[in-house]
């Protein structure tokens, strides 16, 4: 038995000779003084051993004096702040079984939006601040010493001590209350077994509204006072996601009580918290006067997704983060399929096809990762809370999920919620279940899109009867890669009466095209493999499948979900130079027609990207490429125009907006004009229908076009209404304008204003995501002449990539990635390393897709023929 607590150090995890079995934890928040002070004291089981016990805590000091073992004071209490643990040693070794630990300690409420935090908030027009935590992943540790690993499950007693007349909230029930002067203490009840990245506690003063489960669980919504109206929605969707889930799950909900509530200052959009799930006001609240139908939409899927990890996440918890995507990707999937179900007007589904897009582009890159990521130190697990854990997590459910069929799928993921429950659970656990249940090779199959990083594209020719198949890794820059998958296919000819499924285990496959062909002849001709694209793949055509499928689509032959999967595999081909610019443009064109929100979201997304690349590429075309875009947008925006229809649909009330952004971005001066005009009747009276709250981020836009040093009075009175506002979704939309302006400096000064007590902390991506085309370069220098304050500021992983990816990411050749590269060779941190690197090579792929482009032969010719043909 070595004797040093340096053996300690530099490991990716706790020992497991001690593990704890209760918490019992007083916490004394000072709300004034911003500091707290607590004492804890853990029923800890002793399995092998040792004489000494180690866990985790950061910035915390603990008072060596009060630590205790049994009666046993530590003979050696060392803190190693770069593991953020606590190694106590003791004079003899400990007995075996259990015995308790405890200790007292204090630590600052910090303004990081992590660990025991505090958010400022006004009340009756006076700042004040609330106490607030965020543990996930590794900051409970900052809040009180622990086991801070997610398979160290243990029960929580928690007491506070608060200023009487606040609101005082934690994962579980009220037991009882007494109150000493100008001071309360309450008492909660103990929880279940529960990670401690799960503890939550929040302090300040709020209103409620509540509602029941039909099971009798009590749910409630804490907002600020005075908002409690904008929480009527979140409540009512939080309460049918309850019933929906239990069937689902067929499970009961495992705690007492459910609040949801709002914070004002909150890194991520919402947390989990296990029956206390925390939100940012944006994800929480929604005002039928002041939110936008995208913001119900936003709000609908987010507290879907946090009531889905009251299962899945926080009954059954992953092992470690490695299989964070069990959480993310499963809470992920399953908030869709809520959603669906009580909001069936939404097309819920088809818009699914955002989240597997951006997985599928993210993980076109060389340095995307695997969805399970070996994690080795604390540090590295905020980086993988991204598109791959979430969105690709949750496409290659869907795939599973159709590839098993519903019904199956349902009942096996009830065996293993049983199974695990009040646990933890690896990915290889979940397969093991499926396959038991289904008898489907499933272990064999997900491994292939778990363990491995990128995906397959499916290259698809017709010789003679036969379509004849071959599978190569995508990658963005062109290349392909080793990787080999065994993929689901799914095809269909001519129509979807009759479709083929089948695994495609090697690297090449034939089908003959009579085993599943409606009709094999004329106009009608048309394959379209991956189905609905539930498969997490591309599929690259020969000319005349290609041929087909743009007529299937301007015949309106095919599903809106295969619309889309077409454009978009379409798109990224053309980026990875597989496909020519020239034919992107011309199956742009078979679009002209379509008039729904799901695949124009998608077909606006290519047009700007387009729109982009073409400004580098070819400058002296890049008018016409434009209006050819515009073109392209305008019979759908005409349709829908400005002003609301009575009666119309969800989904063209979010139509009207995407449209309007976008020709705006494309600056036709008819769009640009309009939303100018409509700003200015707005200013005098806020409550013109004339521009309701779907419509203001376009004309916001049109009025920040017209903005330059010279003629500034449109940014100014944006900032005013952004400084007069008290609504989070408001807010956003001003910020994300602000930086969209075509001049430099005015670009510059709405990046310093995210320096400023302005701006929150947490919104400052809605700035750097609206920079426009021509701030780039100001926003790259802004950055380096801020760096160090900015790494200050905002540390956190997801915070410090956002101000990486949004500047370094739109740039387009060669000199500026290695420029970029040199700034941040000595510079660079773990925290945002992979941003990093995924950002540059962004900048290598345009520059090689700029390249190809300017060598295609058509291009300029077939711009000419789509601007004079008639519609």
């Amino acid at each position: 038995m070595a004797e040093s607590p340096e053996q300690f150090r530099g490991q990716s995890r706790l020992p497991r000779f001690a593990e704890p079995l209760r918490y019992d934890l007083v916490l004394r928040p000072d709300l004034a003084a911003c500091t707290f002070s607590g004492s804890a004291s853990a029923a800890v089981a002793v399995s092998a051993p040792t004489r000494f016990l180690v866990l985790n805590a950061a910035e915390l000091a603990v008072d060596r004096s009060s630590i205790r073992f049994q009666d046993w004071a530590p003979t050696e209490v060392v803190q190693f702040e770069e593991d953020e643990i606590l190694v106590l040693g003791f004079g003899r070794e400990l007995p075996l079984g259990e015995g308790v630990l405890a200790m007292d300690f204090t630590g600052t409420l910090n303004d990081q939006m992590r660990g025991f935090y505090r958010s400022k908030y006004e009340y009756n027009g006076e700042a004040r601040n609330m106490a607030v935590t965020q543990f996930e992943a590794a900051d409970a540790r900052r809040c009180f010493p622990c086991w801070d690993e997610p398979a160290f499950k243990a029960k929580f007693k928690i007491t506070l001590e608060v200023p009487a007349e606040l609101v005082a909230l934690s994962n579980m029930p009220v037991v009882k209350e007494t109150v000493c002067g100008s001071l309360k203490t309450v008492y909660y009840e103990e929880s279940p077994l529960m990670s401690t990245y799960l503890v939550a506690i929040v302090v300040g003063l709020f209103e409620y509204i509540e509602s029941s489960t039909l099971e009798g669980t009590k749910v409630r919504v804490y907002t600020q006072v005075g908002k409690t109206s904008q929480g009527k929605f979140a409540l009512d969707v939080g309460v049918k996601s309850l019933d929906l889930y239990k069937d689902y799950f067929a499970t009961p909900y495992p705690l007492p009580k459910l609040d949801m509530i709002a914070i004002p200052d909150f890194a991520a959009g919402a947390m989990e918290n296990y029956g206390l799930v925390t939100y940012r006001e944006s994800a929480l609240l929604y005002d039928e006067q002041l939110s936008s139908a995208s913001n119900k939409q936003q709000v609908a899927i987010t507290v879907a997704h946090e009531l889905a990890h009251q299962w899945f996440g926080n009954l059954v918890t992953m092992e470690w983060w490695t299989h964070l995507w069990l959480n993310e990707g499963f809470a992920s999937w399953v908030s869709y399929l809520a959603v669906e179900s009580i909001f069936p007007e939404w097309n819920n589904w088809t818009q699914f096809l955002d989240e597997t897009t951006s997985g599928l582009r993210l993980d076109a890159l060389a340095e995307s990762h695997p969805i399970e990521v070996d994690v080795n130190h604390a540090s590295e697990i905020d980086a993988i809370f991204d598109s791959i854990s979430y969105d690709k997590g949750a496409s290659v459910i869907r795939m599973l999920q159709s590839y098993l069929g519903a019904e199956r799928f349902q009942k096996a993921l009830a065996s293993y919620i049983k199974k695990y429950a009040y646990s933890n659970a690896k990915t290889e656990d979940l397969w093991a279940v499926l396959e038991e249940e289904t008898g489907e090779p499933v272990k064999d199959l997900m491994t292939t899109w778990t363990k491995q990083q990128g995906y397959p594209v499916i290259y698809a020719k017709l010789n003679g009867q036969d379509l004849e198949l071959e599978q190569a890794q995508f990658l963005s820059d062109g290349s392909s890669g080793l990787g080999m998958w065994i993929v689901p296919m799914t095809a269909c000819c001519g129509s979807y009466d009759v479709n083929k499924k089948f695994l495609l285990k090697g690297k090449t496959d034939r089908m003959h095209i009579k085993d599943f062909a409606a009709s094999q002849s004329g106009q009608n001709f048309w394959i379209k493999l991956n189905i609905d694209q539930t498969g997490f793949y591309r599929v690259k055509y020969d000319d005349e499948l290609a041929a087909g499928l743009e007529n299937a689509i301007k015949d309106k032959k095919l599903s809106l979900m295969d619309m889309i999967g077409v454009v978009e595999d379409s798109y990224a081909l053309s980026v990875a130079c597989k496909q020519t610019l020239t034919s992107l443009l011309r199956l742009l064109n078979a679009y002209r027609h379509e008039s729904d929100y799901t695949v124009l979201s998608h077909v606006t997304s290519v047009c700007l990207s387009v729109n982009k690349i073409s400004t580098d590429a070819t400058p002296d075309l890049s008018r016409d490429i434009k209006q050819v875009l515009i073109k392209l947008l305008l019979l759908a925006a005409k349709r829908v125009g400005w002003d609301p229809k009575d009666g119309e649909s969800h989904l063209d009330v979010m139509l009207r907006s995407l449209l309007l952004i976008a020709l705006v971005k494309l600056g036709h001066e008819e769009t640009i004009n309009e939303g100018i005009r409509r700003f200015h009747i707005f200013l005098e009276d806020r409550k013109t229908p004339l521009l309701p709250p779907d419509n203001r981020k376009a004309a916001y836009l049109a009025v920040m076009r017209s903005v330059s040093t010279s003629n500034r009075a449109g940014y100014d009175v944006l900032l005013k209404i952004y400084k007069e506002t008290s609504e989070a979704q408001e807010k956003s939309r001003i910020l994300g304008s602000l930086s969209s302006c075509p001049d430099k400096d005015i670009v510059v000064e709405a990046l310093n204003l995210m320096l400023t007590d302005e701006v929150r902390n947490q919104d400052a991506f809605y700035v750097l995501g609206g920079i426009s085309l021509e701030g780039r370069e100001a926003a790259w220098a802004w950055l380096k002449d801020n760096w160090d304050h900015v790494v200050k500021t905002w540390p956190s992983s997801s915070l410090i990539s956002d101000f990486v990816n949004s500047t370094v990411s739109p740039f387009t050749s060669e000199e500026k990635a290695a420029e970029v590269s040199q700034f941040f060779a000595t510079r660079v941190k773990p925290s945002f390393e992979r941003a990093l690197k995924q950002s540059l090579e962004r900048v290598r792929i345009s520059a090689r897709w700029i390249d190809s482009i300017k060598s295609e032969p058509s291009l300029a010719q077939t711009v000419q023929q789509l601007l004079l043909q008639e519609f």
